[in-house]
Order: C-alpha cells, then sequence, then structure tokens
C-alpha cells in the first residue's frame, strides 16, 4: 500500500492519496472529511480502503482558506439544502484528478463522507453522474428530496440518537419508492460520529458493521479487483 500527499499545485486544496501496491487500474473513493478537517482519522479511513482494494484521496475542503468563513457557507448550503452547494464543485474537481491518475478505472468511482462530508456526497451525487456508489455517514438530505432522483446506487449510516436519524430514514423510503439500489441502516443507541475512532461517541460493534456493509456494497457497485493497463 502507497500513500502520498497531493500538492496544492496539483489539486485545489491539496489531499492524501492512498493506494494498493497491486498494479493495474483500480476503483476509486474520493473521502470527503467532517468539520475537524483532513485529520489522521480521516487519513487512517483512507489508507483502510486502499488495503481493499481501492485508490483512495481524501480532499481537504479547508486548506489555503479560512476555515470559519468556509464553514459558515457550508453550512448554509446544506441549510438550504442545495445540490450545487458552496464546496461541491471543488469534489467534482478531485474526482477528475483521481480519475485521471494512471492507476485509477475511471469508471468505477464512488465517495465516503462523514458528517458534513456525508451531507457533500448525497448532494454532490445529485448532480454528478460519474459516482457509482456513495457511503454517506449522518448526513443531511439534499431538498427538495426529489432530487435524489439522479443520485447513484447509496449505504448510508446513521446514529439512532442524533437529528440525522430522521434524514436516513427518509432518504431510505425516497430511494425505495424510486427503486435506486440503497443500504441504509439506522444503529439503536449510537450518537453522532459513531465511527470516529477515539472521539466520545464511537461505538465500535456500530463502526465494525458499518464498514462491513461499505465494503460488500462498493464490492458490488464499483468492485475490487484491478483491472489490466492496456499497452498502446
Amino acid at each position: 500500500m502507497n500513500t502520498r500527499v497531493i500538492d496544492h499545485a496539483a489539486l485545489k486544496g491539496g489531499g492524501f492519496l492512498a493506494s494498493p501496491d497491486e498494479g493495474g487500474r483500480h476503483p476509486g473513493v474520493v473521502v470527503i472529511h467532517e468539520a475537524y478537517g483532513l485529520n489522521q482519522n480521516i487519513k487512517d479511513i483512507t489508507i483502510r480502503l486502499a488495503k481493499n482494494g481501492y485508490v483512495a484521496l481524501a480532499v481537504d475542503l479547508f486548506a489555503g482558506r479560512n476555515r470559519a468563513i468556509c464553514m459558515a457557507r457550508f453550512m448554509a448550503g446544506m441549510l438550504r439544502g442545495s445540490v450545487e452547494r458552496y464546496g461541491i464543485a471543488d469534489l467534482k474537481a478531485a474526482l477528475s484528478y483521481m480519475s485521471a491518475l494512471g492507476e485509477v478505472d475511471p469508471n468505477r468511482v464512488g465517495a465516503i463522507g462523514f458528517c458534513m462530508g456525508g451531507s457533500f456526497a448525497v448532494a454532490w451525487a445529485c448532480s454528478d453522474d460519474r459516482l457509482r456508489a456513495i457511503a454517506p455517514y449522518y448526513a443531511s438530505n439534499p431538498r427538495p428530496l426529489e432530487a435524489v432522483g439522479r443520485i447513484c446506487p447509496v449505504v448510508g449510516s446513521y446514529p439512532e440518537k442524533d437529528f440525522t436519524a430522521g434524514a436516513g430514514r427518509a432518504l431510505d423510503a425516497e430511494l425505495t419508492r424510486r427503486d435506486i439500489p440503497h443500504d441504509i441502516k439506522v444503529y439503536p443507541g449510537t450518537r453522532h460520529s459513531f465511527f470516529r475512532e477515539g472521539g466520545g461517541a464511537y461505538d465500535k460493534g456500530a463502526a465494525d458493521d458499518s464498514w462491513k456493509r461499505v465494503m460488500r456494497f462498493f464490492e458490488t457497485h464499483l468492485g475490487t479487483s484491478p483491472q489490466a493497463v492496456k499497452k498502446t
């Protein structure tokens, strides 16, 4: 498994990339951080994805910017429920960057996000047909909810003792109504950020189960086996 820091000159905000050792073109996943930014926890998740066969790119939506202003704009977009909110263009650029890498199969790409990042993943997938699967954790929904009519398959994980539990249930019902492949689960007794290891709300049982669901779902919709690089 290989890791490297992506410079700001190559990608706005830069990022952290992890890739499997095996050659060929792998499915790719954009990793979207929560309000804590691109910290070691997010890097560890990125590495876990690479160990499972994915090229994973963790974006940094705060680098080189005023964090307070960014958060205000991000929160305003979330409250409005806009699918083209501030920050989505950066995610689309990150996907373009990752998809152009020689080790990535651009036809098998998805995203995973947490809290703010999960909300970004849901909104982004409503306006970018390149995404083949997303995994939002404790995310809010776009408004109107009918915007998810364009969304790709979704595997979502939500804590019962959190305001996002209702969003998860509503998303589940809407995706069922539209016959869009999905796996939405609300974890009883859990709180916001239950997946963040080392945090006060960390719940190992829910975190482990949700990760297994995400890996199964990604394997179904993105695959894990690398494709041979065609020689020209």
